[in-house]
């Protein structure tokens, strides 16, 4: 099993094109951990920003896509979005993993994302909101956040985003494919 993992995309389309051709379209499945298309005011305009060309993307995307709802996704986005938005958390089990998806801004800090993973007894705990990378484990779950593919906010300015495979997580720079980090999730 292979999962691509992204977050904050913010309707960067050819972001999200990116990386999917170069980390996505093999994979079994894609967990988005919210913050799809909406851009937001308070962000500088970037030249990729298309929320209409990222949703179509994602609508026709082959890979099924498992989306988490951000605190930018309004209800206007899931109407334009052929999938559901789940809220506030999305739950897989794959080959026996327990993945929860959540977007963070309800829970800021790791203390409430430590007790609401071990209350969902997640093995994955995934995360967005922060545009920054986490990958660490603590007690039995792994928590990941993916970063952003469209804007960073690393002191380096990296895009980022995550995959999946083989029991191993890697944080990847879309820009330079320089695995960032990894951890087994064993």
């Amino acid at each position: 099993m292979k999962i691509g993992i992204i977050s904050d995309t913010h309707g960067c389309e050819m972001r999200w094109a990116l990386a999917y051709e170069k980390y996505f379209k093999d994979t079994d499945l894609i967990i988005h951990a919210g913050d799809v298309l909406y851009h937001g005011p308070r962000n500088p305009m970037l030249a990729d920003y298309n929320p209409a060309g990222l949703a179509e993307r994602i609508n026709h995307c082959p890979v099924p896509v498992l989306i988490a709802r951000g605190n930018c996704d309004s209800e206007v986005d899931a109407m334009v979005l052929e999938l559901p938005v789940q809220a506030p958390y999305a739950y897989a089990m794959i080959e026996g993993i327990r993945i929860v998806a959540t977007h963070g801004h309800k829970l800021m800090c790791d203390k409430e994302k430590d007790e609401m993973a071990a209350h969902l007894k997640a093995d994955l705990f995934i995360s967005g909101h922060i545009h920054t990378n986490v990958l660490e484990k603590r007690g039995d779950t792994v928590f990941l956040n993916p970063g952003s593919p469209s804007l960073s906010k690393r002191t380096d300015h990296r895009s980022t985003v995550a995959l999946l495979e083989d029991g191993e997580i890697k944080i990847l720079d879309i820009d330079t494919d320089e695995v960032l980090m990894r951890l087994s999730l064993k």
